[in-house]
């Protein structure tokens, strides 16, 4: 008699190392995706910036002035994005955007003659930190 043993499954030993390859990919994949979470962000707060600038110039083409009001500019900020307007005059404006989970956490804009607000540090040029 012939002892003839059919293989059905997988050893207990190649079960494990599957599971340890998979625990290793999973471990350098999150770090990544949270990466890209917290740019993804980091580009709303940009885009926010973008379209205020866009508002108030709406607004000044109508007033003559900037506005301290985001309900004036009628502009709402992205989901989760915090967005304020630090100054505003007939002769310019300044705001910063800021996301707990951006990576940068906040950005800034100025024109005109307003004071400029860290990070930014060149009129009209969005800056983040």
């Amino acid at each position: 008699m012939t002892n003839t043993r059919r293989h059905a499954g997988f050893t207990l030993i190649e079960l494990l190392i599957v599971v340890v390859i998979i625990g290793i990919l999973v471990a350098v994949a999150i770090p990544k995706f949270s990466e890209t979470r917290g740019k993804a962000y980091a580009s709303s707060l940009k885009s926010d910036l973008k379209n205020l600038g866009t508002q108030q110039e709406l607004y000044f083409y109508s007033n003559r002035t900037y506005s301290s009001s985001l309900m004036a500019v009628n502009m709402t900020a992205s989901p989760g994005v915090i967005l304020a307007i630090t100054e505003a005059s007939p002769n310019g404006w300044s705001a910063t955007t800021t996301h707990p989970s951006a990576d940068p956490v906040v950005c800034a804009v100025f024109y005109g003659n307003a004071s400029p607000v860290a990070p930014a540090t060149n009129q009209g040029a969005i800056k983040c930190q």
